[in-house]
């Protein structure tokens, strides 16, 4: 095969492909990056459970294939000077030119490398890039980290009834974005967190499409010159809807940016936010913010707009900041139905998020 192509070009393609390729792998042919001259110049990674193939426009000079090892392969693109670079394939090797530098480097056998699978469609939903990129980053924070519930480690992406929700929870939180689509079906998938993580890293900020395809037990998400699989979690996601409680006691309309700069000032006396929890008094239209550690003590008052009863409730202050800083409003909606049930932040108007954040018990 021969290509040549731009710098950068190729670089950004690389720097896609490599969030799925294997950094330590029993095979070595699954630690590369798997290049293919056809109409354009198609990169692919692959670990089994994520697939990123990118395509390029490239002047291609002769068709061909080849796997390249994809830590080198990066690291010697990303130093080449930003000009045209020739990729030329001959006897397994690769030869590398860019201006007055070439890397002649071992290449290995293209017909030996496990491409993600092809597949059908059997459910296709399409949004923004900026939109599901929105989406991902708000719930993303929320993904449980044990590997023993598996089933947390994952965000069910689910669409019905002309709406799309991405819901992630730990056990001490729960996050839930949603928006309409112009589509009705109907879709339910838990997507693994890390790949998610990848995937909010290839979408753009843009309202270029992003396909969501489902077929069997893998999950598609197809864009302009990129296509993603990632394999789904089995397994029953939580029945989240019976989390969230239908009536409230306590409703406070609150400066979203306040109350963040607040609870991130409180945090500084203790290095402990599980043994320290910061304390929300409400009352008449303040919300007293106290932290009590080992070092001190602090207090601060909030304005708020109270619809409803006092209350004095306790929370690990990184839940509160982890989940306000995923908002873009200026005011949001905090609703507590008691002082041992969970705190739910939602917009003032709408549905397009909440958090739902459990108390911790605080002395009296």
């Amino acid at each position: 095969m021969k290509a040549i192509i731009q710098k950068q070009q190729l670089l950004d393609a690389i720097v896609m492909v490599q969030k799925a390729v294997m950094q330590k792998a029993t095979l070595p042919i699954l630690e590369g990056i798997y290049l293919e001259a056809g109409e354009q110049l198609t990169l692919v990674g692959n670990c089994f459970d994520l697939g990123i193939a990118c395509t390029a426009d490239a002047d291609i000079r002769e068709k061909g294939a080849i796997v390249i090892q994809a830590r080198m392969f990066g690291e010697i693109i990303r130093r080449l000077p930003d000009a045209l670079i020739s990729i030329e394939t001959a006897n397994g090797k690769v030869k590398i030119e860019c201006m007055n530098t070439v890397f002649d480097i071992k290449g290995m056998d293209a017909e030996s490398y496990p491409l993600p699978p092809a597949y059908q469609e059997d459910t296709v939903v399409t949004l923004s890039q900026g939109t599901f990129r929105e989406m991902i980053h708000q719930t993303l924070f929320a993904v449980s980290q044990d590997d023993n519930r598996r089933i947390m480690t994952g965000i069910l992406l689910e669409t019905k009834d002309g709406g799309m929700s991405l819901v992630a929870l730990d056990g001490f939180r729960m996050a839930v974005s949603r928006m309409l689509l112009k589509q009705n079906d109907a879709m339910r998938v838990v997507i693994p967190g890390r790949n998610m993580s990848e995937i909010l890293k290839i979408l753009n900020n843009s309202e270029e499409e992003v396909r969501i395809v489902k077929t069997g037990s893998m999950v598609a998400f197809e864009m302009k010159n990129c296509r993603i699989v990632s394999k789904t979690i089995d397994g029953e996601f939580m029945n989240y809807h019976g989390y969230i409680p239908t009536q409230y006691e306590t409703v406070v309309v609150l400066n979203r940016r306040e109350f963040e700069d607040s609870l991130e000032r409180a945090s500084l006396i203790s290095s402990d936010d599980r043994r320290y929890p910061v304390r929300l008094h409400v009352t008449g239209d303040q919300m007293i913010v106290f932290s009590t550690a080992e070092m001190g003590s602090s207090k601060e008052n909030i304005g708020v707009r109270n619809e409803g009863g006092d209350l004095q409730i306790g929370f690990n202050p990184k839940f509160l900041i982890d989940a306000l800083k995923v908002i873009p409003d200026d005011n949001i909606k905090l609703s507590f139905n008691s002082q041992i049930g969970p705190a739910i932040i939602n917009p003032i108007e709408g549905e397009r998020y909440l958090f739902l954040i459990l108390p911790v018990r605080i002395k009296a």
